[in-house]
């Protein structure tokens, strides 16, 4: 059991917090037994009874028994799906559709190096990386949002 910081007992300061009851935090406080043993605990068993709570009050609805014999007109994935859907959706060389899915995480996978190239933090003084990043959430909200949509509009969404 170790401490962050030594405490200076002559410090008039602390020795008034001590005496309230309030000085542990000055000097640093020890993980074993008082977080671990009292305070893990209580939070774990309050996620519980939260979850427990939640799914009592609202529990999940059982949908409908699914048909084999009878296929929707539009069926969509799981909504983080719907990009990719998208894609393989409205390009007609199914081929060129996958090197397109393919070609998203490879991308992904650029972007330590895009970042490495400027040293700042700031996404204002990195503007090609800002630039990549809100041009591909445009993208990809664009595709998201086309995917729930008919074919006829759903890349143009009926603008032009």
């Amino acid at each position: 059991m170790s401490t962050l910081k030594k405490p200076d007992l002559s410090d008039p300061q602390l020795r008034a917090k001590l005496a309230k009851g309030m000085g542990h935090n000055y000097y640093g406080e020890p993980a074993w037994p008082n977080d671990l043993l009292y305070v893990f605990p209580v939070v774990m068993m309050g996620t519980l009874a939260l979850c427990v709570g939640l799914a009592v009050l609202d529990p999940a609805m059982v949908g409908e028994p699914a048909d084999p014999f009878a296929t929707p007109l539009e069926i969509l994935p799981e909504w983080y799906f719907w990009p990719v859907f998208q894609i393989l959706r409205t390009v007609p060389n199914k081929l060129l559709g996958i090197v397109a899915m393919a070609s998203i995480p490879l991308g992904l996978m650029l972007v330590p190096f895009i970042e490495n190239v400027n040293k700042f933090q700031n996404p204002f003084r990195r503007p090609l990386a800002t630039t990549v990043f809100l041009f591909g959430t445009a993208v990809t909200l664009w595709l998201g949002i086309g995917a729930t949509l008919p074919i006829d509009i759903s890349l143009t969404f009926g603008l032009f």
